[in-house]
């Protein structure tokens, strides 16, 4: 028996959809950009060089924390927990999943592939092309229901990041204090970081979702209310939160590498 739009009782439609506007330009848009971004960051993790500035202590948020013996002595601010990493594996993956588990788990990642990866569907209004749907009850997409561990994971790597940036205001092995600009590409980077964490769904959920009264939970309620207002703004979050991160690691790149020097603002 066919299923999807050609189900028994559905109404017979030859097209796809009866929408005349450019409804493929948004799923084309965001297939070419999020492939951009991911073989950049491939490209980035698997290159293993050009991650850390010795002189102005920045460290790629790629390679962060950098905790193998494989890493450059003044990156390890955790120590070394493992030996020596062969090429192919990057220095970060001990946060490397949880971060890519938090972005693919996302409520609105989870729209935008859907739909520009997998055309399920490829916009609103329009006809799923599969035969059937089992939702997220069979893996892989089971394990979407862990989206609000990846997002506890995502706070503590976010608090990993804001002090890969306090120590970037403490450059030469911190026996100083001073910035250039990459430091302050660092922090909004990080600052951003937190805004998209906390602008989560499973965290206004966590902060307020449940209360039943809000009177009697007046600091979860401003909690709540404060989460709401950037909940608002999650997609664009979502989308500046990649540019950064790419702008981020290719800065600490180019200085890394001695392409030209970090202009300091204060010495």
């Amino acid at each position: 028996m066919p299923g999807g739009v050609s189900s028994p009782g559905r109404a017979s439609i030859p097209r796809a959809t009866l929408r005349k506007d450019r409804w493929r330009r948004a799923p084309i848009i965001t297939f070419i950009l999020l492939s951009a971004w991911v073989l950049y960051a491939l490209l980035r993790t698997v290159w293993q060089a050009a991650y850390y500035d010795d002189k102005a202590h920045y460290l790629s948020p790629f390679y962060s924390p950098c905790v193998t013996a494989s890493c450059n002595p003044g990156a390890r601010d955790f120590g070394t927990w493992f030996g020596h990493f062969p090429p192919i594996i990057p220095f970060a993956i001990v946060t490397l999943p949880f971060l890519l588990g938090f972005r693919l788990t996302c409520y609105y990642y989870r729209r935008s592939y859907y739909r520009a990866f997998w055309a399920s569907p490829p916009g609103c209004g329009v006809a799923e092309p599969h035969a059937s749907y089992s939702g997220e009850t069979k893996f892989p997409l089971i394990v979407q229901n862990l989206h609000r561990y990846f997002w506890l994971a995502a706070g503590l790597i976010s608090v990993i990041n804001t002090w890969d940036v306090i120590q970037a205001f403490r450059p030469n092995d911190g026996h100083s204090f001073g910035f250039g600009l990459g430091t302050i590409i660092m922090l909004a980077n990080v600052v951003l970081l937190w805004a998209y964490t906390l602008s989560c769904h499973s965290c206004r959920h966590i902060v307020g979702g449940r209360l039943r009264n809000f009177s009697a939970h007046p600091l979860r309620y401003k909690a709540w209310v404060y989460v709401s207002k950037l909940n608002a703004k999650h997609m664009q979050l979502a989308w500046t939160t990649l540019a950064t991160l790419a702008l981020t690691d290719g800065y600490i790149a180019l200085v890394a590498s001695g392409a030209f020097s970090d202009p300091r603002i204060l010495h």
